[in-house]
């Protein structure tokens, strides 16, 4: 081998390891930033009607102005809707929610919850 070859293999191995600390240190810092950013936004009709995060325990009882409402409760990192107005009771017998993009829909109060930003959900799809 020549001085030159020992050159160029030495430049492509540093080249490939900052590449690879880096990657890793941005996917550090992406993940600790979903993770503090994790919210609930419920919908009613299409508007936002609010946010809440999902780090804070709370009970929020969400009044429609034809009187119906939804009883929605955070705790422990999940959501779930304990108490509806609604006949069907859909929404109340829903699995609680926990990581993005999970949804809760009440149709006949037109109101959907979704969990934003947070932990993504490693399970493509499940069945019971």
């Amino acid at each position: 081998m020549k001085k030159n070859d020992i050159i160029l293999i030495a430049v492509i191995l540093v080249i490939t390891l900052g590449g690879l600390a880096s990657m890793a240190f941005r996917q550090k810092a992406s993940t600790e930033d979903t993770a503090d950013k994790a919210y609930v936004l419920v919908k009613i009709d299409g508007e936002e009607y609010g946010r809440y995060p999902l780090d804070e325990d709370r009970q929020e009882r969400i009044e429609l102005p034809d009187g119906s409402y939804n009883v929605l409760v955070i705790e422990d990192g999940y959501v779930q809707i304990s108490e509806a107005s609604c006949r069907d009771q859909i929404c109340v017998n829903h699995f609680h929610i926990h990581y993005a993009g999970d949804a809760i829909v009440c149709l006949p109060n037109r109101l959907v919850v979704t969990i934003e930003g947070g932990e993504e959900n490693d399970i493509d799809s499940a069945t019971n």
